[in-house]
């Protein structure tokens, strides 16, 4: 086993499965099913998901929504994600906190650090939700900030994608995919990996990342024993 602590990070989108809104049951069975599956290999698994199936502060803002009305919304979408997820987990035995940067005291602990790496450490699989609890920062941003304050072994960023490439494989045929790549090359190559803040926060803690498609079985589990699946960003 090459990871002890992790975080897994998921996209709203993902959760949508074939579905244009919402939650999908049956991929968020899978991704349960994966999960438990490293779990019981004793790894400690954080995870942070986005609320992008249910709504985009950006979208709003783009519409003429205040941006920080919108972002707050979208945060209160990542808490629903965070909850079905945890139902989830739950349906298959596992034991779960669900942790709020925002208070919301009937379904969800604050978010407190050294609680949070204690659950970790009694083997329960934490989820964070409401993002950073600030506007202006991404799930991505999220992600990163609860990784380093958790002192995650890496960031395991799942997505639709099986890497990083040249160009976006579903728009560039041409596009070849990095088994590794450093963050140097990352920002001068101007390769979206996670938003700038997310992406520097992980550089200057040197917290590594792995781009990989979460939604290939056994994914995920290979990547914690160590095989070559997606893309490492390392320095």
């Amino acid at each position: 086993m090459k990871y002890n602590r992790i975080l897994l990070k998921l996209s709203g989108e993902a959760l949508m499965g074939s579905k244009q809104f919402g939650i999908d049951n049956d991929r968020l069975a899978q991704y349960s099913r994966e999960i438990k599956a490293i779990h019981e290999m004793g790894v400690e698994i954080a995870i942070v998901i986005g609320g992008g199936n249910i709504f985009r502060g950006l979208q709003a803002a783009e519409g003429g929504m205040e941006r920080t009305q919108g972002d707050y919304m979208g945060m209160l979408a990542t808490v629903i994600n965070g909850m079905a997820l945890q139902s989830a987990l739950e349906m298959l035995d596992l034991k779960t906190r669900l942790m709020s940067a925002i208070k919301m005291e009937q379904i969800a602990e604050s978010f407190i650090r050294r609680r949070a790496v204690r659950h970790l450490e009694k083997g329960r699989i934490v989820i964070f939700g409401a993002g950073t609890g600030n506007p202006y920062f991404t799930t991505d941003s999220a992600a990163s900030l609860r990784a380093i304050e958790i002192e995650a072994d890496v960031i395991l960023k799942g997505t639709r994608v099986d890497g990083i490439y040249t160009a976006d494989p579903e728009k560039d045929s041409s596009a070849t995919k990095y088994s590794t790549i450093t963050f140097e090359e990352v920002y001068q190559k101007g390769l979206s990996v996670m938003d700038l803040t997310a992406f520097t926060l992980c550089h200057e803690n040197k917290l590594p990342i792995i781009v990989f498609d979460m939604n290939s079985p056994g994914n995920l589990m290979r990547v914690i024993t160590g095989e070559p699946v997606g893309t490492l960003v390392n320095f």
